[in-house]
């Protein structure tokens, strides 16, 4: 009972009302440059080879904003997906080659997370060739879950790669009332978790929107952080779980 009991209090407690917020699609407009400016510790997901990833990466790492690339993979609908994408059709050396020259542009980047990838991240082989990639380069993989038959995180548990899953997408309807609503769901799970992500993107009524509400999330007491701090907090807390079950084991004689 009291095992037990320790057990709860050690882990709950450490990391409650951490939000990660992450901004993808950046990189192909000027505009996006003056996302800089939001205020609090966000993240940002580069789009490889887009005409500003490079000066975006750049300002960005001059004022230690944590960066990801956004990769893009092929989804079902079958949508344009730029430069740098990872589909189907592609063996392992066309898949690993790709994805290597886009983040030899952006070394800057702590992490990955996938640009659509509703079709891609649903099959273990290309998300296994992927994995072998970030395992290599010590990169974290955010699955930003456009789909829920998902094999991302699987494949990078496979292959001992960091990972996390997005809890939120805050403005996949962009009225203000749409908004207001997955903020309040944010919160809510900021409330009982250790850690939530969000993410959102760079549409000018979003920008506006988290210009009026970060600080009003600090100063209720949320915690912005970079998303790597979650992936941290979620292989300690792994790690204490661990701990503790193998203190539980009874000791042969």
């Amino acid at each position: 009972m009291w095992g037990v009991l320790w057990f709860c209090l050690a882990l709950a407690p450490c990391y409650a009302k951490q939000i990660a917020i992450v901004i993808d699609d950046v990189g192909n407009h000027e505009r996006d440059l003056e996302l800089l400016n939001l205020p609090g510790q966000l993240s940002f997901s580069i789009l490889p080879h887009t005409p500003y990833s490079q000066s975006f990466a750049r300002l960005a790492s001059q004022e230690n904003k944590e960066l990801l690339l956004h990769v893009p993979m092929q989804a079902i609908e079958n949508k344009k997906l730029g430069p740098g994408a990872l589909t189907l059709d592609m063996n392992k050396w066309q898949l690993q080659t790709t994805l290597g020259h886009a983040l030899a542009t952006l070394p800057q980047v702590k992490g990955v997370n996938n640009h659509m990838g509703s079709a891609l991240t649903q099959y273990i082989t290309p998300m296994v060739w992927t994995m072998e990639i970030l395992k290599k380069r010590d990169l974290f993989f955010l699955d930003s879950r456009t789909t829920e038959q998902t094999q991302a995180q699987h494949a990078a548990n496979l292959f001992g790669v960091r990972n996390i899953g997005r809890h939120v997408f805050l403005d996949n309807v962009l009225t203000q009332a749409a908004l207001e609503a997955q903020l309040t769901v944010l919160k809510t799970l900021a409330e009982h978790q250790h850690g939530v992500i969000a993410i959102a993107h760079p549409y000018p009524e979003t920008v506006k929107f988290l210009h009026k509400i970060l600080p009003k999330l600090i100063e209720q007491g949320y915690e912005l952080v970079p998303v790597s701090e979650l992936v941290q907090h979620k292989y300690i807390q792994l790690a204490q779980q661990q701990s503790y079950l193998f203190t539980q084991v009874p000791a042969r004689d």
